[in-house]
């Protein structure tokens, strides 16, 4: 018995000598807890900068190549293998779930810790940054639902349009994480409430004011400055909440969601008008909207967070060539990834403003470069365009002895064509002699909001309706093509044989916003809310001795249920009460 209670005592002992192998003592962490100290505030604004880290827009992913926009060179990757029938629910490179309701947490938490923070010592300002930040919180919170609708919202097998679980709270360990999909009218309501509620507490934009906006009530400018000045340029305004509200109205309102009744195509262009009146209505259309990243002295005089005329909201300005070095030809050091399609070289009109297959545009098959949309050469580089320093001739044709030639190498072009929308001419990979440019990469530019208004106001009133507005549809597209330079010679006479048909200005809309926003990550989420078709193959075009041929270079195998993409197959698993959308496993 005495050597059984020693053998006890001495394992009691070792026990308590290894404590730290059955419970570690708590790492270096911070704790949630302790997030409101006064002399800390900057540990729960920390927390809401991991959502700001989270925005999708932050960076460019290309989903153009699985559309008939483009393709890509590189076998590997994951949109080329979703649009050749490889998209499922376990494999999906479009999926947001994960992404946003991480941000979504973090903001919650944020607003849950806000009122225990004392963010300076002037009590005043004080509240004027807590209303700042749940400004912030709010609103980046409705617009990560708005991306989780594009990506995640769909029809379920009962034919009931459905959404996603909305959460307003933190979720902690004893919360129901098993909630079911919210019917889309009703995220629809809750993004609008969020917005709405950003608006309310935000400036329009942050900068420092002379006189305090009223809606502050009785503070100093001084006051008022160190909460909404300046210094907060980059960071989530009621001007953003704004143009997320114009891009969820126009997704609502678009025929894939129609169904819901959430929205109508008259307020979708009433929201899309308000910040084009904030511009100066159709005077505000950027000159350089067509090549803003390339306006070089534009760019280097940007201040830290200021925007260009064309940007309403942007990511930070950095130098690299990192673009350049995916998509320049081989020849100019680059890997040639992102091939535009003879699918969207046809889009582009003829100088005169006609389409390539009305016999009026003058369209050459033999020459079919001469004569088209300045965009055309802008956006894409073509057999015989330059690109580079040193304004190089790339040779994209199929007898062409360089590796820009078609299909020369791995990266050389699939389709005969290489990308020029979005790269610095001025950057050199040559090795020996290497340089970086300044990028930035926009969230919303106001073009998008133009296009906004011209989809849902011929919609709404016809081609020249204008509702309560100073402008209709047909004004809005006058003035882009105007920008672009077409139909300069012949007051654009296309254009106005199609403002008598709001069936042909839809067309005509479509077209010029596929134009105008194409590789920006456009493309693929239009086709879905439009219920147009996606099984368009990518063609290209095979040049040898001088003489061009179209050629069929990937096929896009989707299925009709694919304009509503599906819910994560790990959570349908986890959370019974998750339902599917139709057809998707």
């Amino acid at each position: 018995m005495y050597k059984k209670i020693l053998l006890v005592i001495g394992v009691m002992f070792s026990l308590a000598a290894c404590k730290d192998l059955i419970e570690p003592a708590i790492e270096n962490n911070r704790q949630l807890e302790v997030s409101y100290d006064p002399n800390d505030s900057r540990f729960p604004y920390g927390l809401l900068l991991n959502a700001y880290n989270r925005i999708p827009t932050n960076s460019w992913n290309f989903n153009d190549v699985a559309t008939d926009d483009a393709v890509t060179n590189d076998q590997t990757n994951s949109y080329l293998k979703m649009a050749q029938g490889q998209w499922t629910s376990i494999n999906n490179p479009l999926n947001q779930w994960t992404n946003c309701y991480a941000a979504i947490q973090y903001i919650n938490v944020t607003m849950g810790e806000i009122p225990k923070v004392k963010w300076t010592a002037d009590s005043v300002v004080s509240k004027l940054f807590a209303m700042r930040v749940t400004g912030e919180a709010i609103g980046l919170r409705g617009m990560f639902m708005y991306y989780l609708l594009q990506a995640h919202a769909g029809l379920s097998d009962n034919g009931q349009l459905l959404g996603v679980p909305i959460l307003t709270e933190a979720q902690g360990t004893t919360s129901n994480f098993n909630k079911p999909r919210a019917k889309f009218d009703e995220c629809v309501k809750q993004i609008y409430s969020d917005l709405d509620s950003a608006i309310a507490l935000l400036p329009l934009d942050f900068e420092n004011q002379g006189v305090v906006p009223a809606k502050y009530g009785n503070v100093t400018v001084e006051q008022y400055n160190r909460a909404f000045g300046a210094t907060f340029r980059g960071l989530f305004t009621a001007r953003i909440a704004k143009a997320i509200k114009s891009k969820l109205a126009l997704l609502a309102a678009s025929p894939a969601y129609a169904a819901s009744n959430a929205e109508n195509w008259a307020n979708a262009a009433d929201m899309a008008a308000e910040l084009i009146d904030m511009k100066g209505g159709l005077g505000g259309l950027a000159a350089n909207g067509l090549s803003w990243y390339a306006a070089t002295s534009e760019i280097a005089g940007l201040a830290d967070g200021a925007n260009p005329a064309e940007i309403l909201w942007r990511n930070n300005y950095g130098d690299s060539r990192d673009l350049e070095q995916n998509n320049f030809p081989p020849t100019l050091y680059g890997n040639g990834r992102i091939n535009p399609t003879q699918n969207l070289v046809d889009a582009f009109p003829m100088l005169n403003g006609y389409p390539i297959s009305d016999p009026a545009g003058g369209y050459s098959a033999a020459d079919p470069y001469s004569n088209r949309d300045p965009r055309l050469k802008l956006f894409v580089l073509v057999n015989g365009g330059t690109a580079g320093p040193n304004n190089t001739v790339i040779n994209t044709s199929a007898d062409g002895t360089t590796n820009d030639a078609l299909n020369k190498v791995g990266t050389s072009t699939r389709t005969g064509y290489y990308l020029r929308k979005l790269l610095r001419q001025d950057v050199n990979l040559n090795p020996t002699s290497a340089n970086n440019q300044r990028h930035y990469k926009p969230h919303i530019r106001y073009t998008e909001i133009f296009l906004n208004y011209a989809e849902a106001a011929n919609e709404a009133w016809g081609p020249t309706g204008a509702g309560q507005h100073s402008y209709s549809a047909y004004d809005v597209i006058k003035a882009i093509r105007k920008r672009a330079g077409i139909g300069v010679s012949n007051g654009d006479a296309y254009l106005e044989t199609s403002k008598g048909s709001q069936e042909t200005m839809r067309q005509l809309i479509r077209n010029e916003r596929r134009l105008e926003l194409c590789f920006e990550g456009f493309r693929f989420w239009d086709l879905r809310r439009w219920k147009a078709d996606l099984k368009e193959g990518a063609r290209g075009i095979s040049i040898s001795g001088g003489v061009p041929a179209v050629i069929q270079v990937e096929d896009r195998v989707y299925q009709n249920y694919m304009i509503y993409g599906p819910i994560p197959y790990a959570e349908k698993l986890k959370y019974s009460a998750l339902l599917q959308n139709a057809g998707w496993q």
